[in-house]
């Protein structure tokens, strides 16, 4: 987007709906993320905002993630429509005046936030969300009677108290506020509270993201996760009130979108106590008890002496008096259930966990909930708008050409008739009977705990029980990357849908939220449900207690940020930015032998970031291989050092280019089959380090290790299903794996001389086409997990089709021998245990006395 670049002048943007039956509002706030190729936009200053008529429009852009010379790789792009017009398009040009912008007042203990339309109060010690509102001097609001109300699990009202608030993000359009607290009881803390109220410019309304965590940790003993355990509390219910002031008021409400509002007398009830689905009875919503806690199908509704039921309800809610008006409405409102929508008193009471429900809430130790939703005032158009908005909002986004030639993501592509049998094999996931959304049908994969979540099938298949077989997806293999991937790569919404969907979960319910227990388990993601156990009371924390699960915890063999990356470039979310960096400290902090209570007998890593399969291999493998992933991904993020150094310590550990291949048994499958996902990290290793122009020592030494290993595949790699004895369970996600082997030796080719680059190209499409054409055949394909492993792995093979003289930069340094291959990697907890032995007790004692004497002295 240079002034010469041609195509690029013109970036076009669409704005629709997601599914056919939402409505369409007028006034309606957009944020959208988007990529731009390199050296294509110096500042996002320069970016402006034109309709499908030409006319420029306001615009607030803001850069996400830069480039190496420091161009814009991407932008966030915020904006309003002015009628339901679906077409725009961003490029070079001068920007109009923005005629309406927030302005915000930092005051003592908080902000005041000015939209033109209302001003907002937000004060500590003052209750959540509102201090005030006023409109045209008076207030919006009956103070007195709105906020934030908790009751724990005894029935007795909790104190909310905020203790910080502060402007994350201000612009003329969008202003958002971040907000924590704390909620406690007579006697403790119970919760977390964190929000993101997110303010636009000429409207009274306010998106309302809102956060409770649990930070204790859980007791998890014997390494089994469930329901019950010590660390949990338990509550009766969290409401948002909202109230206008004594007098008469009007009273309508919505119960699902399709529905107009319609005039109705208090009490006013909708209460979802269900999901509304065939399977609502499901054994997925067991409490701590073992006990089924829905009570009926779907949502019942009073008012006054009205009564009715229906199954899925998204409900908006108005009080009004005159000009006075409060509405509130809630996108995603049947999906997590139970939630209830009232009206009581002039008050609107949103339940979020609501007292109506016929078991206490329980938030197991390091568990957290964010629920999104819309508080709007005022009776401006503008301001009446919100309503639909909020419980149903349009998407933003680019087209498949503009995402995959910006290369922001390397090797995207679009699809076209080479991709023709891949396309048809990831497609299944968003259509057809084995679509996704689908499947949730089948377990219920509903409830605010579950929501978002993929339904693991694939662990069903020895499975012959009458009630449905719970088991959890979570996030293996990265889907949520892979979602991302596959939308770019078509511009169709139902896969951006996905990815926010199980973003949103995964951030919440999936990563282990304290910082109380061990390190090697504090921030991390939990594992899928134990292969082929239903997850009876673990929830999504994988380890039930059940015949023959051993117990255990968050892992480096299961950690994802890729994906929680590209949705915070995708949409903005600040909460999938610091989960993807907390992710990344979790593997520095898990190899921190200093924080173990071996320390005080051997220093050193302790190995647990990069250990794969048992504690002793230390070889490539998808341990290793996620951890290094990870850091890249936090480094980006940050743009601190200190991930990429450790992502180079953890490449030297691993992996060298003397080693001897055949020695580390990677035909092995059970054990070694993993080796290919550390040598995509490597490869990704090397993306990054090219990109920053980095072709040092550490470059030259990965390029080499990456090919002596794709060298020694050649010659000895085969499909895993040709030796179907070797594997326990033959199943077709091996065939899926295979793809993996594509992948590497397309990879490696880009580094390759230019007589391996043909050969590694020809072993890449032998895989691919294997991959493909064996899943094909098979009646299992749409499972959950060889889908998933395809949406991140395949796409790249049309690029290196279209583009096979492709390469990599060589190093800078000169070429020279690396060295012999160091001692192998002992583990921390194995030097201890080594030298707590008896022979060695003297010496370690004489060495602690000696340290003790020193510190003494």
């Amino acid at each position: 987007m240079t002034p010469d670049s041609g195509a690029w002048s013109r970036v076009p943007i669409v704005v629709t709906r997601r599914r056919a039956s939402d409505g369409t509002a007028r006034h309606e706030p957009i944020t959208v993320g988007l990529p731009f190729p390199q050296g294509a936009v110096a500042d996002v200053a320069h970016l402006d905002l034109r309709d499908a008529g030409g006319r420029s429009m306001a615009l607030q852009a803001r850069a996400l993630e830069r480039w190496h010379d420091g161009s814009v790789r991407w932008a966030l792009l915020d904006f309003q429509t002015d009628d339901d017009a679906s077409a725009f398009s961003v490029g070079l040009g001068p920007r109009p005046t923005i005629a309406r912008r927030i302005a915000v007042t930092h005051v003592r203990g908080g902000v005041v936030v000015d939209t033109g339309a209302a001003r907002f109060t937000l004060l500590l010690h003052e209750p959540f969300p509102f201090a005030s509102v006023t409109i045209d001097g008076r207030d919006a609001m009956a103070r007195d009677r709105s906020g934030l109300r908790v009751v724990d699990g005894n029935g007795r009202a909790c104190r909310v108290q905020l203790r910080r608030i502060g402007v994350e993000d201000q612009g003329p359009l969008r202003t958002t506020v971040f907000v924590e607290g704390t909620i406690s009881n007579w006697t403790r803390p119970l919760l977390v509270l964190q929000a993101r109220l997110h303010f636009f410019a000429g409207s009274a309304a306010v998106r309302c993201a809102l956060m409770l965590r649990n930070p204790r940790p859980a007791a998890h003993p014997g390494g089994i996760w469930e329901l019950g355990d010590r660390g949990s509390i338990c509550l009766r219910s969290v409401e948002v009130e909202m109230a206008l002031p004594a007098g008469e008021v009007t009273v309508s409400c919505s119960p699902e979108s399709d529905r107009p509002p319609a005039s109705c007398e208090q009490p006013l009830e909708l209460y979802q106590d269900s999901s509304g689905g065939e399977q609502w009875h499901s054994p997925n919503h067991r409490n701590r008890n073992g006990i089924i806690t829905t009570t009926f199908r779907g949502y019942r509704f009073r008012a006054g002496s009205v009564r009715s039921c229906g199954e899925r309800a998204t409900p908006a809610v108005t009080v009004e008096r005159g000009d006075e008006r409060i509405a509130v409405a809630m996108e995603h409102f049947w999906q997590n259930f139970p939630k209830s929508l009232e009206v009581r008193d002039n008050t609107i009471v949103l339940g979020l966990f609501p007292q109506q429900h016929a078991d206490l809430h329980e938030f197991q130790g390091g568990e957290q909930k964010t629920h999104t939703f819309t508080l709007a005032f005022g009776s401006d158009p503008i301001s009446r708008e919100a309503v639909a908005w909020g419980r149903s909002p349009r998407v933003a986004h680019g087209c498949a050409d503009h995402y995959c030639a910006a290369q922001a993501v390397p090797y995207l592509t679009p699809g076209n008739d080479v991709m023709a049998a891949y396309d048809a094999l990831v497609s299944s996931a968003v259509e057809g009977p084995d679509a996704f959304e689908r499947k949730r049908e089948i377990i219920d994969e509903y409830g605010w705990r579950n929501f978002g979540d993929i339904y693991a099938d694939h662990e069903a298949a020895f499975d012959s029980g009458d009630e449905p077989f719970i088991s959890h997806y979570n996030n293996q293999y990265d889907a949520i990357a892979g979602f991302a991937c596959q939308f770019m790569r078509t511009a169709d919404v139902r896969w951006l849908t996905q990815m926010e969907e199980l973003a949103t979960h995964v951030v919440d319910i999936d990563i282990y939220h304290t910082t109380r227990d061990k390190s090697a388990y504090n921030g991390g993601l939990f594992w899928h449900t134990f292969h082929y156990v239903a997850a009876g009371r673990c929830t999504h924390r994988s380890y039930p207690n059940a015949k023959g699960v051993s117990g255990g915890g968050p892992s480096n063999e299961h950690n994802y940020a890729a994906g929680l990356r590209l949705h915070y470039l995708l949409t903005g979310s600040e909460w999938s930015r610091e989960a993807a960096i907390g992710l990344g400290r979790w593997v520095i902090a898990m190899d921190d032998g200093a924080s173990t209570p071996f320390a005080w007998v051997a220093s050193g890593a302790t190995g647990l970031a990069s250990a794969t399969c048992t504690p002793d291999y230390h070889g490539p493998g998808r341990g290793a291989g996620h951890s290094i992933t990870v850091l890249l991904d936090a480094h980006r993020l940050s743009g601190d050092r200190a991930f990429l150094d450790k992502a180079e310590e953890l490449i030297r550990r691993c992996i060298h280019p003397g080693d001897d291949v055949e020695a580390r048994d990677l035909l092995n499958a059970e054990r070694r089959w993993s080796y290919t996902a550390f040598l995509e990290a490597l490869a990704k290793y090397l993306d990054d380090k090219a990109e920053r122009d980095e072709r040092d020592e550490a470059y030259a030494y990965a390029r080499a290790s990456l090919l002596k290993y794709a060298r020694w595949m050649v010659r000895r790699e085969y499909p895993f299903l040709d030796r179907p004895e070797i594997l326990e369970y033959p199943t077709e996600t091996w065939a899926a794996q295979d793809m993996r082997k594509a992948e590497v030796f397309l990879l490696a080719s880009r580094h390759g001389t230019d007589d391996e680059r043909p050969v590694f190209q020809e072993r890449a499409r032998f895989f691919f086409e294997y991959s493909t054409s064996t899943l094909r055949r098979m009646p299992t394909r749409g499972c959950a997990r060889p889908v998933v492993l395809l949406l991140s792995h395949g796409f790249m093979y049309r690029h290196f089709i279209e583009h096979p003289d492709d390469r990599a930069p060589a190093p800078r340094v000169p070429t020279h021998d690396f060295g012999q291959p160091p001692a192998e990697f002992v583990p921390q907890k194995t030097r201890a245990l080594e030298r707590l032995k008896p022979r060695h007790a003297s010496l370690l004692l004489r060495s602690l006395f000696a340290r003790t004497a020193a510190v003494n002295s």
